[in-house]
């Protein structure tokens, strides 16, 4: 258990919904919520308002959907950390969220344990990802395997992704082996183009699709963690 206090802005637009998931979230001591939002513009609002540690955003939201949101985050406030629960486990709306650089993707129909987990998860830097939503990101990137020619990793490459699979910042990958941070960052640059991946995510899954990485090995990575 954290001893921070995990700070959450909730963006939902059903207020019953919301009333709910801020109920049980809230049974976790170190998770607070902050501020509530009906709507995608209003999540903006409270979330630059209140800079919260993880933002629990809904994907179909009036004004702005929490695709934009994310997007917008990403842009705006990095540190942010963006988990979406949703109902939604449709093909486009799993892949765009995570392009736009979400660090979890949780159907509602998970428990509120799952749920709690997944937001502890995003705060620590990890990512939480529905299985049903991983089997389906894998299909997707075993798919694209056939289509796309991928340019072989370096042995050092294969090491940072192997730890980015963990997890690891990369201030934590360069103390490992023994690089600076900017050696980390050329590695990670190299390897996104290698793999014509445009995050964390996408590159460790292409990378054990490909058999480069083992899958025991990896874990679901965050994106943008520093």
């Amino acid at each position: 258990m954290s001893s921070h206090t995990i700070r959450v802005v909730l963006a939902d637009d059903h207020a019953v919904v919301r009333a709910g998931i801020r109920q049980f979230l809230e049974t976790a001591k170190e998770i607070e919520v902050v501020a509530e939002a009906g709507d995608g513009r209003s999540a903006k609002e409270m979330i630059a308002e209140h800079r919260p540690d993880v933002a629990v955003l809904d994907i179909q939201m009036p004004h702005a959907s929490g695709v934009e949101v994310t997007r917008w985050l990403r842009s705006n406030f990095k540190e942010v950390g963006v988990l979406i629960l949703t109902a939604y486990d449709d093909d486009p709306y799993v892949l765009a969220v995570l392009q736009a650089g979400a660090n979890g993707y949780v159907l509602k129909t998970a428990s509120p344990a799952d749920i709690i987990q997944a937001v502890r998860d995003v705060y620590a830097g990890k990512s939480a990802l529905d299985q049903a939503i991983v089997r389906k990101v894998m299909a997707q990137v075993t798919g694209q395997r056939q289509a796309l020619s991928f340019e072989e990793l370096t042995d050092r490459e294969k090491q940072v992704l192997a730890l980015v699979g963990k997890g690891d910042t990369n201030k934590a990958i360069a103390i490992q082996l023994g690089i600076s941070d900017r050696t980390v960052q050329g590695h990670l640059a190299h390897i996104f183009n290698k793999l014509q991946a445009s995050s964390r995510t996408e590159a460790v899954m292409r990378a054990v699709s490909l058999g480069w990485l083992s899958s025991d090995l990896a874990e679901i990575p965050s994106d943008d963690v520093p």
